[in-house]
């Protein structure tokens, strides 16, 4: 568990609350909204600074957050005695550079997936945490916070169903970049599920296979759509499509199948109409409004520092899980994942 206020640090705010000041380090799509709901909805925080490479970005997000400050150099955010805590929400190849500054900063990290691009880039911040001595970072998957996955782990761990067999994943995009790498379809997309699949099951993932059909129309070379298949250690099923040109909506759903019954989790729909022999509902165009809530009682729990959220050890397993899935891809055959021993930093 961490804390994100330094002990003898004076609480600000009304009435003495301690409002622990965030700094967020890229301020496109995922960092504006992290930045809104820091501002509106999760309480206890505040935004004190931003930085962006589009210092105009950078600046309407801070005037939106009441007035942050707008840092001309990321090292410099972090190292401000007025930031608490900092968010990474830049681009996928500095996330390590971010974090490793945060950890040698002794600042709390909250980064979004991934953790780093490479599984020796991961490898290098486990190794920097574990010098630390406790945990400072935690990596957004905020799909441990969703209210239908944390229900249907709830119910798996009562034992109502039975021991788990299989859980059938379905996760679609309208549409992505036209000359997406195929493997963008796992490290990107997928990865989501990698990491639900070992957090459901509290097992590890041992082996891997992806297939492939002829790929749509629409998917402008890439190959797309993919079936993945998850064995886990104890001896789970874990299979998931992911089809990323799919046209009509954002989708995520699951059905996990048990000895004695089932559990299906679809996109809670905000409306459904009925009319002239039809039954319709709405459905996103991308994963925010479906993942709002999850996105919201993940940082309140960051803030709060109880500790709910994937560790640098998630963050590490996911991207080396998902080389595993990409070996597969490329190689056409079943991979093995080897996955070294958790370092005790990590063992609950």
């Amino acid at each position: 568990m961490t804390t994100l206020i330094e002990p003898g640090r004076v609480p600000t705010g009304t009435g003495g609350a301690v409002v622990r000041r965030i700094g967020i380090i890229g301020t496109g799509i995922m960092g504006a909204d992290h930045a809104r709901l820091l501002t509106r909805a999760v309480s206890g925080a505040a935004v004190g600074g931003v930085f962006d490479l589009d210092d105009d970005r950078a600046r309407g997000v801070a005037q939106a957050s009441g007035g942050a400050r707008v840092f001309a150099d990321p090292y410099a955010l972090i190292a401000d005695d007025d930031i608490d805590a900092v968010l990474i929400a830049s681009s996928d190849a500095t996330h390590e550079d971010y974090v490793l500054a945060c950890i040698a900063a002794g600042k709390p990290v909250l980064c979004e997936k991934p953790l780093a691009p490479t599984v020796d880039g991961c490898a290098r911040i486990l190794d920097a945490e574990t010098a630390h001595g406790s945990r400072l970072v935690t990596v957004g998957f905020m799909r441990r916070f969703d209210p239908g996955y944390t229900d249907l782990k709830a119910l798996l761990a009562t034992g109502e169903i039975g021991a788990p067999l299989m859980l059938h994943n379905v996760h679609r995009n309208p549409a992505a970049v036209p000359g997406l790498p195929s493997s963008a379809l796992i490290t990107n997309s997928a990865v989501h599920e990698l990491d639900i699949t070992r957090w459901l099951f509290d097992s590890e993932i041992t082996e891997v296979a992806v297939h492939t059909p002829r790929p749509s129309g629409n998917a402008g070379g890439t190959r797309d759509p993919q079936l993945l298949i998850l064995t886990t250690a104890s001896g789970v099923l874990s299979d998931v499509e992911i089809f990323v040109n799919a046209r009509y909506g954002y989708e995520v759903r699951c059905e996990l199948v048990a000895e004695t019954g089932t559990v299906t989790l679809d996109t809670p729909p905000p409306t459904a109409v009925r009319r002239s022999g039809l039954h319709a509902r709405t459905l996103p165009a991308d994963w925010r409004p479906r993942f709002a809530e999850a996105y919201r009682l993940e940082l309140q729990d960051w803030i709060d520092g109880t500790g709910q959220g994937a560790t640098a050890w998630d963050g590490f397993a996911a991207t080396f899980v998902a080389q595993a899935c990409v070996n597969a891809l490329e190689s056409g055959e079943r991979y093995t994942v080897e996955m070294p021993p958790t370092p005790g930093l990590y063992r609950r």
